[in-house]
């Protein structure tokens, strides 16, 4: 591996925003030619929802991976340079990261090479985490209500954001290949210039630009490549499409991006002050930013997420077309709930739930619509039953989807049916429901000690 403790820059290549998304090998070759020190990905994110986490399945495509993987340790390997990867399997639990080094020994076999490869854990300790919470080292993140003991022992997986110090620890232990648990998402693209002496606030400010590739370019993608280089004093970013470039307002786009405060970017350890920031159009294709400051925490604290199961979910998917019945939808949609559970009175109302997604009139934002006079000539109903069982949710979802089907209502013309159904069957069993249940800081000593690190050499010539 380089030594970078005394390069003047440090250069960190970015294939894509989500390990699997793809990228064009075009790109990559081009930021290959570039020299980087490190190539990093952001393999996770809580975006796609909490069933991920909680069934320790990944939301992106092996294949996909596989394919992404082999060009990355392929190229890393040759230029002697460490391959990060960050939030393996797409929400960083146990299960998912045994699947994504099990894809790195199968790429590694796959070329002939062999690799020293490291795994960072993020799963909590169930009686460690009821501990911490007792002796008041976990706090809720506004608007989640406190953490309770309850919520820690339903949790089928619970993960904690890793910073950049894991991932240090791994690169000073000689490994080539790291591939962690649940990680903040830039700590994968800091950790290599923070090592090597530059400034963790310029060094996390470009990881939060690079993790999300060039989506911070224009045209946007986040399935395509971004290079950024960092200096003593700032750091410059690239897209390396022809296709795409940097601009001033792309990039400052992206730095107020999933922020709930425009100024200020919390992660493990401390905060990131984005309100002094400069950013400046080098190029026509690349933007310098400087300026970037950090305010380190009186205590440490990482981010918990966890998932629990909460039911079985059942939904049919139709279409309305008929201007009478979309007039008085609402009404038409009670009226249909009511006469359901009129029909199943042994059902306790906890033990089922019935949902109407009207898509083309508030699908989207529900109760926040604000466009709420409007009225579309047709509307998607999506007809959602969540329940304790799945014969109950089956149930339940077919009973509505019947009776909406046929339902009389004032002005009706048509007998032959109120839906359209685009599928048959029409109604579609999900099996287990999950939704976050801890999604909470906690205080630790130390930042490396909760991510336990294993070191072992994988791949073998076939």
């Amino acid at each position: 591996m380089r030594d970078l403790s005394v390069s003047r820059h440090v250069t960190i290549l970015s294939p894509t925003a989500i390990l699997g998304y793809g990228f064009p090998e075009s790109s990559f070759r081009a930021g290959l030619a570039r020299h980087p020190d490190v190539i990093a990905v952001d393999a996770g994110s809580t975006d796609p929802g909490p069933y991920y986490l909680g069934s320790g399945e990944s939301f992106t495509n092996r294949d996909a991976v596989k394919r992404d993987l082999l060009l990355m340790i392929e190229a890393g390997l040759d230029l002697d340079i460490p391959i990060l990867i960050g939030t393996a399997g797409g929400a960083g639990a146990e299960p998912h990261l045994a699947w994504c080094l099990e894809i790195v020994d199968e790429v590694l076999c796959d070329l002939g090479r062999c690799a020293r490869v490291a795994d960072i854990a993020s799963d909590q300790n169930r009686d460690s985490l009821i501990s911490a919470l007792h002796s008041g080292r976990i706090t809720e993140l506004d608007p989640v209500p406190p953490l309770t003991q309850d919520a820690i022992e339903k949790s089928s997986h619970i993960v904690a954001q890793m910073g950049v110090e894991p991932i240090i620890e791994a690169l000073d232990q000689g490994a080539q290949i790291i591939v962690t648990g649940r990680c903040y998402d830039p700590a994968v693209f800091a950790a290599v210039p923070i090592r090597a002496g530059f400034s963790e606030a310029l060094s996390l400010h470009l990881g939060k630009i690079l993790e999300c590739a060039a989506i911070a370019a224009t045209p946007g993608s986040g399935s395509d490549c971004m290079i950024g280089v960092i200096d003593e004093s700032g750091f410059t970013l690239e897209a390396l499409s022809p296709e795409r470039k940097c601009t001033v307002t792309s990039v400052a786009a992206h730095t107020l991006y999933e922020k709930t405060d425009p100024r200020y970017l919390p992660g493990p350890g401390g905060v990131l002050d984005l309100s002094t920031c400069h950013f400046e159009q080098m190029d026509e294709r690349r933007v310098r930013v400087t300026g970037t400051q950090l305010q380190k925490g009186t205590d440490y604290t990482i981010k918990l997420e966890g998932a629990q199961p909460v039911g079985f979910r059942t939904i049919s998917i139709a279409g309305i077309r008929a201007p009478d019945l979309i007039q008085q939808l609402d009404v038409v949609l009670k009226a249909v709930r009511d006469r359901v559970f009129a029909n199943f009175e042994s059902i306790d109302p906890s033990e089922a739930q019935l949902l109407f997604r009207v898509y083309g009139q508030n699908g989207v934002m529900g109760d926040l619509e604000p466009l709420i006079d409007q009225r579309p000539h047709e509307v998607g109903l999506v007809i959602e039953v969540v329940a304790k069982t799945q014969s109950l949710a089956d149930t339940v979802c077919s009973f509505a989807r019947s009776t909406l089907l046929h339902f009389g209502y004032p002005g009706r013309q048509s007998t032959a049916g109120n839906l359209a159904f685009p599928y048959s069957p029409s109604d579609i069993s999900h099996g287990v429901v999950y939704e976050f249940s801890v999604y909470h800081l906690m205080i630790v000593d130390d930042p490396v000690s909760p991510f336990p690190m294993r070191i072992q050499n994988l791949g073998e010539v076939r």
